[in-house]
């Protein structure tokens, strides 16, 4: 659940950039969208193994 909760807090951190991107055409702050989805992608892939090594323990 560790994972989950950094997912979950990712994002929420993610909110006020997306903001300044989409609704203030800030291109700083796309980067740094850009740059926090390849985390959450990355994330959610480490995430995924995990999930796919302890359903095939057991």
């Amino acid at each position: 659940m560790k994972r989950f909760e950094q997912l979950k807090e990712l994002v929420d951190a993610l909110e006020a950039d997306f903001s300044k991107f989409y609704d203030k055409n800030n291109s700083a702050a796309g980067t740094r969208v850009r740059k926090g989805m390849q985390e959450l992608k990355n994330l959610a892939q480490e995430i995924r193994i995990e999930v796919q090594d302890m359903k095939n323990q057991g």
